[in-house]
This record gives structure tokens, C-alpha cells and sequence, in this order.
């Protein structure tokens, strides 16, 4: 698709895909550093598993927001398969309108929650302010809701280029 917000778009789930990509790079490199420095040196490094933990909140909301444009999100589909289609259309709207409730819901409260404590610190990481570590949060919920309403407005993205470089396109699938 050639629209302008779609192109993006596109920027936008390659950013979270790399952003995903390198936390997840950073806390594989980040824990064995606290296990060597534990076990061998004899020590234990206090800021590996805050910097970890971190990292996995980063590399799951980014990732998340990726994988539902990517349609790889987790999904039940044995009742909804069995349903005539108007029914399948009324369900996937329901789950749009889902996603955008809770996704806005994160987005408003989990800027509450940085705001709050952006005067806060960690006792591993001084120099950090919790309010950043936190920052993740309604960061990716706002990408999430991005998506889906690109979902509501241009369909569905997942068997775009962007999205399947790695592999053959899906077929789509027959809305009867």
C-alpha cells in the first residue's frame, strides 16, 4: 500500500522490531555477565538483573506491538472459525475495539505512572530515574494503538513486504 500513513507505518514496526532485537541482544549479553561475576569473580554485580529486567520490559511491549501488525500475536480461533462470517467480522471488531480500550488504557496510566515516579531512583542504578525504566510501557501501548487503528482503517498488514521478508506471503484467506 502506497498511503503515506502506511509508509509510516512500516518505519514505525521497523523501529520496534529493532528496538525489540536489541534489548533482547542486551539482556543475553547482560545476564551472563551477572552469572560470571557471581560464580567466578565471586561477586555479585548488582546492576545486571535491573538492567535485564528492563530489557524485558522493552523488548516485550516493542515486540508486542510488532507482532499484532505482524498478525503473529497469539490468538484463539477455534470457536470464532466456526462461526458464519458476519459473525467472524463481528468478533474481530470487538477485539479491534478490545485492543484499542486496553491499549489506551496503558497509553493514559502508564504516563500517569512515569510522571509519578520520574523522582524516584534505583538503589542498583542511582542515576537512573524509575520513571524511565517505565517509560516502555505507555511508549509501546501508543505504538500498539497506532496499529490497530491502522488495522481499522487500511486492513490488515501482515502479508505485506515489510512484514514477511523472511518468508512467502500467506494467501489471504477467503472472507466469505
Amino acid at each position: 500500500m502506497s498511503h503515506p500513513v502506511v509508509r509510516l507505518l512500516d518505519a514505525l514496526y521497523l523501529a520496534c522490531i529493532w528496538i525489540s532485537g536489541a534489548a533482547l541482544a542486551v539482556m543475553c549479553l547482560v545476564i551472563p555477565v551477572g552469572v560470571f561475576a557471581r560464580y567466578v569473580l565471586g561477586f555479585g554485580a548488582q546492576w545486571p538483573e535491573p538492567i535485564a529486567i528492563l530489557m524485558m520490559v522493552v523488548f516485550t511491549f516493542f515486540g508486542a506491538a510488532a507482532a499484532y501488525r505482524a498478525g503473529a500475536h497469539i490468538a484463539v480461533q477455534m470457536l470464532t472459525d466456526r462461526l458464519p462470517a458476519p459473525l467472524r467480522r463481528a468478533c474481530a471488531g470487538f477485539v479491534h475495539l478490545a485492543m484499542l480500550a486496553a491499549s489506551g488504557f496503558v497509553v493514559v496510566w502508564g504516563f500517569q505512572l512515569v510522571k509519578g515516579t520520574m523522582g524516584q531512583t534505583l538503589s542498583e542504578l542511582p542515576w537512573l530515574p524509575v520513571g524511565i525504566t517505565y517509560l516502555a510501557l505507555p511508549l509501546g501501548s501508543l505504538v500498539t494503538l497506532l496499529f490497530v487503528l491502522e488495522h481499522i482503517v487500511f486492513g490488515s498488514q501482515h502479508d505485506r513486504p515489510v512484514v514477511t521478508y523472511d518468508h512467502e506471503p500467506r494467501v489471504a484467506e477467503e472472507a466469505t
